[in-house]
């Protein structure tokens, strides 16, 4: 059934009508992308009251990472051939049941067997939303402000839930970090068949060889890379999975380049624009996302802040974020959006360079405050022109595949960033007390945003290239 032929809602104002389309994506991205860094300052109360041992503990986020990065390129897919709401509404039913049972888990096991549910929840219902939102709001300027406000929901998603995890750990329980998901679910799940079309599904067959090859190597590539920043590079286990994931990816790709209805329609990656946005969005995230999690320790372990004044402490960030959706309107109609990517990841650059001459003496304002709003600044703006540039150009029947793509870069940077730095953290051979290891950790991140700055130079000068071969032909 299409939204249309629903008469109590036909009536509504469209006006008010997109605003609630709205409200029901960006309520799912959220819900889900806050799950990956909300128990992040919780991490010591779960220890101690479900038994982790400090080995098993980081299983807490492994296994939601696993299961998140393994299925993300498989569920994108999904939701082109069996309908986007369809998928969307599974998704978000399951990861509601398994909040549910994640923040009422009497033991360790159940746990992250629940987290494991919500990973392969999120695996199929986030590609769903920015696939549901390109096609819920066609209008360019419409879909422009949408993918603003989807861009920014991302990049706070990780402090949103710092700040959440933060505030429960300290009043409730970090129990209420997963509970509160599922009214929440419930919500969406109640508002999606009303407010959202349905797109048809396509015949054809499911790439079998393609999908267990992407899955398997994806889960592989995450697994090696987790285990990285835990064991080191040069573990056994570490250096067999990343070499599984190499071969069972260069066969995703073989397979992709035969296959009559691939999983991944390697088309995508034809556009250097694309292909660049993909490269880009892994550096920023990795570089951001590692600054939500060691920032948090800094706070606490350095500083001396609780959880629930380290949380509060990523609200200026947070609001800097949703902010750019305000401020990068004005500034595209001024400047061109290659030259406004260049000049944001370089005004990202400096905000994290600031940020990595804290010390054991930094007060919060203005030692942290200011670089993390020069941050924000910076990361907000580009995140947005990221979210557009993966999608730009992209059929309507590939939209899934695409944001598929993009989340899985999203994914990636989360995880190939955090391994790096932790890396980075534990070969300071300084304590989790002292400031230099965090200070080294923030000064690795500025390469990350350095890099980022130099591929956004080269897009840049391609794409002046680009428009005067068209000009001359």
């Amino acid at each position: 059934m299409t939204t249309s032929s629903l008469p109590s809602t036909s009536a509504l104002p469209s006006a008010w009508r997109r605003g609630v389309m709205l409200a029901v994506i960006m309520g799912c991205q959220l819900m889900m992308v806050l799950d990956t860094s909300i128990v992040t300052t919780a991490l010591p109360h779960v220890e101690r009251e479900l038994g982790f041992t400090a080995a098993s503990l980081s299983w807490v986020q492994n296994s939601y990472a696993l299961a998140f990065g393994g299925l993300l390129l498989l569920g994108a897919r999904a939701g082109d051939l069996l309908g986007r709401r369809r998928v969307f509404t599974a998704g978000v039913g399951l990861f509601a049941a398994a909040s549910l049972l994640a923040g009422l888990a009497p033991t360790a096991e159940l746990l992250i067997l629940g987290r494991t549910l919500q990973g392969i929840a999120s695996a199929f219902a986030i590609p769903a939303t920015l696939a549901l939102l390109v096609q819920s709001f066609p209008r360019p300027e419409e879909r422009t402000r949408a993918i603003s406000i989807y861009s920014a929901v991302i990049g706070a998603g990780g402090s949103v839930g710092i700040i959440i995890g933060g505030i429960f750990t300290d009043l409730l329980s970090w129990r209420w970090g997963m509970l509160i998901n599922v009214p929440l679910g419930i919500a969406v799940l109640l508002l999606a068949p009303r407010f959202l079309s349905e797109t048809p599904r396509r015949r054809g067959t499911v790439d079998i060889a393609g999908a267990l090859a992407v899955t398997a190597g994806m889960t592989a590539l995450v697994f090696g890379l987790v285990g990285a920043g835990e064991s080191g590079w040069t573990d056994v286990t570490v250096i067999a999975s990343l070499g599984t994931a190499v071969v069972l990816l260069v066969v995703f790709v073989l397979i992709e380049r035969r296959a009559a209805q691939p999983i991944t329609p390697l088309a995508l990656f034809a556009d250097v624009t694309r292909s660049g946005a993909y490269a880009l969005r892994v550096l920023t995230v990795g570089a951001m996302f590692s600054t939500f999690y060691f920032l948090s320790q800094y706070l606490q372990n350095v500083l001396g802040f609780s959880a629930f004044i380290a949380g509060l402490s990523y609200v200026p960030l947070t609001l800097m974020f949703f902010a750019m959706v305000y401020v990068i309107r004005p500034l595209v109609a001024r400047i061109s959006k290659p030259t406004l990517l260049v000049t944001s990841l370089a005004t990202a650059t400096l905000g994290m360079l600031w940020l990595s001459t804290i010390d054991g003496d930094s007060v919060f304002f203005p030692g942290i405050l200011l670089p993390l709003l020069v941050l924000g600044a910076g990361q907000g703006i580009a995140i947005i022109l990221l979210t557009e540039f993966g999608m730009a150009g992209v059929p309507t029947e590939d939209s899934g595949a695409a944001s598929g793509l993009v989340n899985t870069a999203h994914q990636l940077g989360g995880t190939v960033g955090l391994a790096l730095l932790t890396v980075v953290f534990s070969s300071s051979g300084a304590g989790t007390a002292s400031a230099e290891p965090y200070s080294a950790v923030f000064h690795a991140a500025t390469w990350f945003y350095v890099t980022a700055v130099a591929i956004a130079v080269g897009m840049w000068v391609h794409g002046k290239r680009a428009a005067r071969r068209t000009a001359r032909s």
